[in-house]
């Protein structure tokens, strides 16, 4: 039997985090020189050894102020790099339940409440737009998308209701 070495993969695990109440969902606006701007969800790199779920917990209260609780699992979102053997993971909550103030002086953007349902006519990252509605559909989901991160393309993309 021959055995085959591949080289290993690199894996970056990240979060992100809809802070729900009621029929608005909490945003960030984020400003050009901190990368992705326009709307998005809090969230960021999950920090080793805590879990996946601490790690949202976490990125919610610095980038908010706030408490979350009640952490509804929704799905993961990956770029995978086969040409630089490099995953990029995204796992994705809605928190139900917070408590605490908004940040005066939020490190990632302006903070603001909008409505689900004009969520979408905000400016906003191709991806995070892709995403936005499958938080608050039933189930959970799963966005792979494999990437050619030197020729700043898309090879290959798929969208799942799991």
């Amino acid at each position: 039997m021959e055995t085959t070495k591949t080289a290993a993969v690199e894996v970056a695990l990240y979060t992100m985090c809809l802070v729900r109440d009621g029929d608005r969902v909490l945003l960030l606006n984020r400003p050009d020189d901190r990368g992705f701007p326009g709307y998005i969800g809090p969230g960021g790199k999950v920090e080793f050894p805590e879990s996946l779920s601490d790690g949202a917990i976490r990125e919610v209260w610095e980038e908010t102020g706030l408490r979350v609780k009640d952490l509804e699992f929704k799905g993961i979102d990956e770029f995978a790099d086969p040409a630089k053997n490099y995953r990029y993971m995204v796992f994705n909550y809605v928190a139900n339940d917070y408590e605490g103030e908004l940040l005066a002086d939020p490190p990632e953007g302006e903070l603001r409440w909008v409505t689900i349902k004009d969520a979408l006519e905000l400016p906003m990252q191709p991806w995070f737009r892709k995403r936005f509605p499958l938080f608050f559909e039933e189930g959970t989901f799963e966005i792979h998308d494999v990437w050619d991160q030197e020729k700043q393309i898309t090879i290959a993309e798929s969208v799942k209701k799991l």
